[in-house]
């Protein structure tokens, strides 16, 4: 196989910009000359091995973020984009699509951002006597979408939020527990915790200064949300420079992503970076063992694995997805090629719809996206009962996976024929922008193909695709 030439042309130009250094002093200390930084910052040349190891030793960069997943995450994006029904003309050439990720990676933001604002325009237009007269009815994004687009393209991974987690696991007393370390943190800070029969997961009275938990709660779940209320209540600065950094547009988007690193704090103080990246790779990523050994949930440990992202000590790049028994996705992240969709629910083709009809056992598959690329893919429902009789339980299923190139170090992979073809199941991101002709499970036709209807005959589907 070719060795893949590198193009990073928006990364030199982004790590030039933070050194704030002309074209000309950067190439100098790179050692080439300036019409060759230039192509190399215009993607007209390839990066060069010598610029590469320039980048390393002058700069101390890490070399692995010129291939980070930005620009795959922007291709789909602006794919499913197009895929609106708005956008009635053919669609741009994935081609052109890649070119601008990767030579204009801000222009592909603000196409989104706009297609996003339209999106909450059509959305607000169809109920429009109610909005009329309201204070609130402004053109903003979803507070929620706008967060999580920030996590998405933080590579969901908080390198100074995930530090200070890490710091203190490590102060912890010999023999404590991460409950009971959370728990001495709480009482200095004058805050007292009581453990009761509510209806709530966590209660915090900040005129008594009492956080009430729920002792129906699993001991996991307990111990990450006293790790959460101490980030809230400790660790304020700390988020609010983060917040800071992001500029949200809205105070509720704010308030949604400061107790997102409330929870990301959590998850990095229970399985700190660490030692979590060691035990990963000793345990062949087995998520029951690491649950047992963190005291986690098999839900936070697939999604800690996911942002094992840290500049030169990376762990497997990993898609994480958690999805509801209607399809929807409620959460994702990817660190690989792979891309979910951001309106809709995921391929049915993808084994964690499957995961609710075997409750308690791990899904294992094979599965090919239409751009050739293979990876796999482990689901497993992780219901969430209520505690009591009369309280609902919850019910999710959760995808983990990444790229067959790493599937020897996964456990869950032995035995399993990776170098067989027809053993790789056909999946997509969305029906919109799947190109596959034969799918038995395709919902709505693609945008980038022609349809025929023959009435004369009828297949799978009532169309044939050109």
């Amino acid at each position: 196989m070719p060795v893949q030439k590198l193009y990073a042309g928006a990364k030199l130009r982004e790590l030039r910009g933070r050194l704030s250094l002309t074209q000309k002093d950067f190439a100098g200390k790179l050692g080439v000359s300036l019409p060759y930084l230039n192509q190399m910052e215009n993607n007209n040349r390839p990066v060069s091995t010598a610029v590469v190891l320039g980048l390393a030793q002058e700069f101390g960069f890490d070399v692995t973020e010129l291939q980070s997943g930005d620009e795959a995450r922007l291709v789909g994006d602006m794919r499913e984009a197009l895929a609106d029904p708005v956008f009635a003309g053919d669609a741009p050439a994935l081609a052109d699509l890649r070119l601008t990720a990767a030579n204009a990676p801000a222009l592909a933001r603000a196409f989104l951002d706009l297609h996003a604002a339209y999106r909450q325009t059509h959305e607000r237009l169809a109920s429009l006597d109610e909005a009329l007269g309201r204070e609130d009815a402004r053109l903003q994004p979803s507070p929620w979408e706008e967060v999580r687009d920030f996590f998405h393209y933080c590579d969901n991974y908080i390198d100074a939020v995930d530090r200070s987690a890490e710091r203190f696991s490590a102060s912890r007393q010999p023999g404590e527990t991460m409950a009971e370390a959370a728990m001495r943190a709480l009482d200095a800070a004058g805050i007292k915790v009581v453990f009761s029969n509510i209806d709530t997961i966590r209660r915090f009275d900040p005129e008594t200064r009492t956080l009430a938990m729920s002792q129906r709660s699993n001991k996991a779940t307990q111990t990450f949300q006293l790790l959460l209320q101490l980030a809230l209540e400790t660790k304020g600065k700390l988020l609010d420079a983060t917040l800071d950094l992001a500029r949200f547009q809205s105070d509720a988007a704010r308030d949604v992503a400061k107790v997102g690193l409330a929870n990301y704090f959590a998850g990095a103080a229970l399985m700190p970076y660490a030692a979590f990246l060691n035990a990963a790779q000793n345990t062949r990523h087995d998520l029951e063992v690491l649950a047992t050994q963190f005291g986690a949930s098999l839900e936070q440990v697939a999604h800690r694995l996911s942002t094992l992202q840290r500049p030169g000590a990376k762990g497997i790049p990993f898609f994480f997805v958690r999805v509801d028994q209607a399809g929807t996705i409620t959460k994702r992240h990817s660190a690989t090629t792979l891309q979910f969709a951001r309106y809709g629910g995921a391929c049915p083709l993808w084994n964690v719809h499957q995961a609710f009809e075997v409750p308690s056992q791990f899904l294992r598959q094979l599965a090919e996206t239409p751009d050739g690329v293979r990876y796999f893919c482990l689901a497993r429902d992780v219901s969430k009962s209520g505690g009591a009789y009369d309280t609902p339980t919850r019910r999710y299923a959760i995808g983990l996976g990444c790229e067959v190139k790493h599937a020897h170090a996964l456990v869950y992979a032995d035995h399993m024929d990776i170098s067989a073809a027809q053993a790789y199941a056909p999946i997509g991101i969305s029906c919109r922008i799947c190109e596959r002709r034969n799918c038995h499970q395709r919902s709505v036709p693609p945008l980038e193909r022609h349809l025929r209807v023959d009435p004369n005959q009828r297949g799978t589907l009532p169309y044939q695709l050109d």
